[in-house]
């Protein structure tokens, strides 16, 4: 309702975990995105969504981060079955010295330590499940953070 005194509201809710309500529209004319309130929904729809926007909004191109194929070092048997998921992820190295990605235990939105344990984030598609040696991709911070 305070956005629509100034302004409108285009877009409502993603189909993006961690970071459902996600909102864009216009407020004064001018363009504002509304983050979700946990701190990690805000934290990678931010990296996913507004980075891109700015960039693209200072004459950018190229907006999509960096990603690189990695063999899981985990099972992701609870999948989102309606969602786009971005898991907390750090490269480590398996007993071979080949690179892993392991998650952070806890993927919720409100567990801020995943995103300070973390080195990137593992996209997982709606509804697809992925077990320990599957090829996942891996996004990495230092991507997102140039």
């Amino acid at each position: 309702a305070a956005v629509e005194k100034v302004g409108k509201i285009d877009l409502w809710k993603i189909a993006v975990k961690p970071g459902k309500p996600l909102a864009f529209g216009t407020a004064a004319d001018k363009p504002f995105i509304g983050l979700p309130g946990n701190p990690v929904s805000a934290f990678v729809t931010f990296c996913i969504f507004v980075r891109p926007f700015i960039l693209r909004s200072q004459g950018i191109a190229q907006v999509a981060p960096p990603s690189y194929p990695v063999r899981a070092a985990f099972d992701w048997g609870k999948p989102d079955m309606k969602r786009r998921e971005f898991l907390r992820a750090r490269m480590e190295f398996d007993e071979n010295g080949n690179p892993v990605a392991r998650i952070f235990p806890q993927q919720g939105s409100g567990v801020l330590t995943s995103c300070a344990w973390a080195d990137g984030l593992i996209e997982v598609p709606a509804a697809t499940a992925i077990q320990c040696g599957e090829t996942v991709k891996f996004i990495p911070f230092s991507g997102l953070f140039q």
